[in-house]
């Protein structure tokens, strides 16, 4: 009796191995300890402003449109989409400190006022933040004073960041801008 005991006790352990080890499509998720991300640390609020520049017009180019917009639409960019490489720098003027590059697109998403869809990344390219990226998705009504963007991730000193940024106009001639962006980021 002690053997068929011992003996269906050792089945149903083997039982259990077997049935928590199939890809069942159900075990896909577990849950981890924060500290094996490195995420001991107290979340930081990091506050920085650079400067976006659009270039379109000239021989180099940092904003390229990919598609045009819908003739119907062509004063509010409707279904138009740009790619862009745009440099971020310190100051208001292009010559001054290259911070990094704002990579991405935007596209015209409303139809009876200039509403973009916005989704880039700020990669930095010097100081501590060298290598690291902040991600913004969301509307720009650009014929607003002040538009709010939500950062919706980032990596390197970036990882798990969210916040919001404001983007302010302050230069704009043959459809080329400069705009200031006012980042608020929460991070590791």
């Amino acid at each position: 009796m002690a053997k068929l005991i011992f003996f269906l006790a050792v089945q149903i352990l083997l039982l259990s191995v077997v049935s928590s080890t199939r890809d069942d499509g159900e075990n896909f998720a577990r849950t981890i300890d924060r500290k094996l991300l490195g995420l001991r640390r107290k979340e930081k609020l990091t506050h920085f402003k650079v400067y976006w520049h659009d270039m379109i017009s000239g021989p180099n180019p940092t904003s390229i449109i990919i598609q045009p917009p819908v003739k119907k639409y062509s004063t509010t960019y409707f279904g138009g989409i740009s790619m862009i490489d745009n440099a971020l720098t310190a100051k208001v003027s292009r010559n001054s400190t290259l911070i990094g590059k704002a990579q991405g697109f935007y596209a015209g998403a409303a139809q009876k006022e200039l509403g973009l869809i916005m989704a880039m990344n700020f990669v930095f390219k010097i100081g501590k933040y060298n290598g690291s990226t902040i991600t913004i998705l969301g509307r720009n009504s650009a014929m607003s004073e002040v538009r709010e963007m939500p950062i919706v991730g980032g990596s390197g000193l970036f990882r798990f960041a969210r916040g919001y940024v404001e983007a302010r106009t302050k230069w704009t001639r043959n459809l080329d801008a400069t705009v200031e962006y006012s980042c608020y980021v929460l991070h590791y």
